[in-house]
């Protein structure tokens, strides 16, 4: 389940603690915590690409090897794009998904995350990890605004920015998902009315069942 489009960039610590983001405050095993990337997690992600169902939905190439995929992710680690930040998304000790945020305006990225095995879809893990991706853009990258598009077919995308209160600016291009022609719905969210919703609307990090 990625928002943006997936591994669309084909193409050191960093914060020591990464942020933490809870499902529910209370409940230590639902947070999604975000971190730089290591190197073993390029193996890691590299074996997701072994579900071609996985695949479709991440708008992933079914045609690469573990090998190519391997290659690709350990070159993110260690040499990633100049406009890329891309963090690990973890919970429970475990590695989920990745956050990325996106661009070269100093002031402002486009927030991109993927949950690496389906098993995982539905719990609430691609909220929890968006979360923590805009949090650690606000908090620790100080961005003055976030934006993201999901394809309007994929329903499950547009919930999880709908649900972060991200504001709706546009439409973006034309695209498909799982064969069926579609569009990007685009979305924005300040660093003001981030802050605004985290603290007024703590219902936010309760996702409903399919996010």
């Amino acid at each position: 389940m990625a928002s943006a489009r997936g591994e669309v960039w084909h193409t050191n610590e960093g914060v020591r603690d990464g942020v933490t983001v809870g499902c529910v405050a209370h409940d230590a095993q639902e947070s999604v915590t975000v971190r730089p990337l290591r190197w073993g997690d390029a193996d890691v992600m590299a074996a997701w690409a072994g579900d071609v169902d996985f695949c479709d939905e991440a708008e992933w190439s079914r045609d690469l090897s573990f090998a190519d995929h391997q290659r690709f992710h350990r070159s993110i680690v260690t040499s990633p794009p100049a406009e890329l930040t891309r963090l690990a998304a973890v919970q429970a000790g475990v590695l989920v998904g990745y956050v990325d945020l996106h661009g070269g305006e100093p002031r402002r990225r486009e927030l991109g995350f993927l949950i690496g095995e389906r098993r995982r879809w539905g719990q609430g893990c691609g909220l929890r990890a968006a979360r923590a991706g805009l949090a650690h853009g606000f908090d620790v990258l100080g961005l003055e605004q976030i934006w993201a598009e999901a394809l309007d077919a994929n329903q499950r995308s547009v919930r999880i920015l709908q649900r972060l209160g991200m504001v709706e600016t546009g439409t973006g291009d034309v695209g498909v998902f799982l064969g069926a022609a579609t569009h990007y719905r685009q979305f924005a969210i300040t660093a003001t009315q981030w802050r605004t919703v985290s603290t007024s609307s703590p219902g936010l990090s309760r996702p409903t069942r399919g996010d």
